[in-house]
């Protein structure tokens, strides 16, 4: 009896052991599946060069509403694509972002849906929650860090291209 007492709880021991070891593969693929996904994103300047920019893509509603929220330590070459904008579908529209829990300034690039760039808001106000605006109907959007496009000689005009440019339209 107490060989079969010894034995049982080896077993229990095991199956605890096995199911800790699945829970941790899926808490890390739950992790990997929730990384945001990432996009390389090229800008042609009016004078020929072309800037890159490595940036997770916000396509929800959600995503697009939390954007870059919270975030201190944003890549150099880092940012954030709103594409489609608007999520939800429907027909380009005038966009309208603030920085609300926001910490660190950005530049907001307001993009149209031929990929030129309508506008650009330099080094937004962080934890700002005035609108800021494009001014016209955009199809997507791009966060890159605060000063970034002045410092890469970024203009209104620009071409911006990525990869699905243009789908979920």
């Amino acid at each position: 009896m107490f060989g079969m007492r010894r034995f049982g709880v080896a077993l229990a021991a095991a199956g605890l052991l096995l199911s800790a070891a699945c829970k941790g593969d899926a808490g890390a693929n739950a992790a990997e599946a929730q990384a945001p996904a990432k996009l390389a994103v090229s800008i042609r300047t009016a004078g020929g060069a072309t800037r890159q920019f490595n940036v997770e893509v916000a396509r929800t509603p959600a995503e697009q509403e939390r954007g870059l929220m919270f975030r201190t330590n944003l890549p150099a070459d880092g940012g954030m694509i709103f594409t489609p904008y608007p999520a939800d579908g429907g027909p380009p529209r005038e966009a309208s972002f603030w920085m609300k829990n926001t910490p660190s300034p950005l530049d907001i690039v307001f993009i149209r849906p031929d990929g030129t760039i309508a506008t650009i808001a330099e080094n937004t106000i962080p934890f700002s929650e005035t609108p800021v605006k494009s001014g016209e109907p955009v199809g997507a959007v791009l966060e890159i860090n605060g000063g970034k496009a002045g410092e890469l000689g970024i203009a209104p005009g620009d071409k911006v291209t990525w990869q699905g440019q243009g789908q979920g339209r």
